[in-house]
């Protein structure tokens, strides 16, 4: 599935979609980053990884309803940061379940390549 693809996807089921900008995210840091300009984080975003989980399964700042964020090319960020792509993906895949059953602001995440 391309960005495109995805959005289009997104909008189609009345979801709100967010692009995060793969090409420069090769550290957790900057996944951190990309994810908190993509979904408009307020400026008290801690830029942790506990941060991180509590700004995704809040949302208070969007719209309710479901938030897709698009990140294309993950693989840069496994490739240049194993680690740190294995603990952010784990905050977003707990963020995902948490989302889901709070309701208000669900959060889904597409991977594209």
């Amino acid at each position: 599935m391309t960005v495109q693809e995805a959005v289009k996807a997104a909008r189609d089921r009345g979801a709100h979609p967010h692009v995060l900008r793969g090409e420069a995210v090769t550290t957790r840091h900057e996944a951190m980053e990309a994810i908190a300009a993509a979904l408009s984080f307020p400026e008290w975003f801690g830029h942790n990884l506990d941060a991180l989980y509590d700004s995704l399964t809040d949302l208070s700042w969007l719209p309710p309803g479901e938030h897709v964020l698009i990140w294309p090319r993950p693989a840069e960020l496994a490739r240049n940061d194993p680690r740190g792509h294995d603990s952010v993906s784990a905050v977003l895949e707990d963020a995902v379940r948490r989302t889901a059953e709070l309701g208000d602001r669900v959060l889904t995440v597409v991977r594209t390549d």
